[in-house]
């Protein structure tokens, strides 16, 4: 069986959802899109027809465009305590919040590593000088873009960073997130360590 886009982004709302207001939510999403919780199971290829059916009961049950909602499953990968194997990941890929951003680029190769069958949008980031970048995501299903967008906002915060962003959209095949670096040391940055309580924490 092969791991697609659609079962990630289905994988993320359903866990963001279920942690964020509770599993009896995530079950009226569910009914709204006329699915059962067996037709979602991570472990099943999903087709598009089912994915854009749960997207829009999701827009419905929380009366918002899916991408706002895919902005704040992007902050919650980062900032909730049940996600902290993702945020060690992503700061593990730079020294410090620019670094971070080129690391996108390479960040669909490191989860190929982990999910061969797993083909993440191409991502490309643009410096444009005093502080300004742009995220260009290829290719993307609709949302992901957005869903950047709230995982760097939040990593921006894990580093103490003050930074300004904008989803400006893009033509054709092309999202794009502009991120404006306002101060670099705004705030104290969340502790991380390389060994210790991480490294303990990453093999439980």
């Amino acid at each position: 069986m092969g791991f697609d886009m659609h079962v990630l982004i289905t994988r993320m709302l359903k866990v963001f959802v279920e942690d964020t207001y509770g599993a009896a939510r995530w079950d009226q999403v569910l009914g709204v899109a006329g699915l059962r919780r067996v037709e979602i199971d991570a472990r099943l290829r999903h087709d598009a027809d089912q994915s854009d059916r749960l997207m829009r009961a999701v827009e419905a049950e929380f009366r918002r465009p899916i991408g706002g909602v895919l902005e704040d499953v992007g902050t919650y990968l980062v900032s909730h305590p049940n996600a902290q194997s993702i945020r060690r990941l992503l700061r593990f890929c730079g020294v410090d919040f620019v670094d971070f951003l080129h690391s996108l680029e390479d960040l669909p190769d490191r989860v190929a590593l982990v999910l061969p069958d797993l083909a993440l949008p191409e991502i490309e980031v643009l410096g444009e000088g005093d502080g300004r970048f742009e995220i260009l995501c290829r290719n993307a299903l609709p949302g992901f873009s957005e869903l950047i967008a709230g995982l760097v906002r939040a990593m921006a915060d894990d580093f103490g960073v003050l930074a300004l962003l904008e989803h400006v959209g893009g033509h054709g095949d092309c999202d794009r997130v502009r991120v404006t670096v306002i101060e670099c040391d705004f705030a104290e940055g969340r502790d991380f360590l390389l060994g210790g309580a991480d490294l303990a924490e990453g093999a439980a």
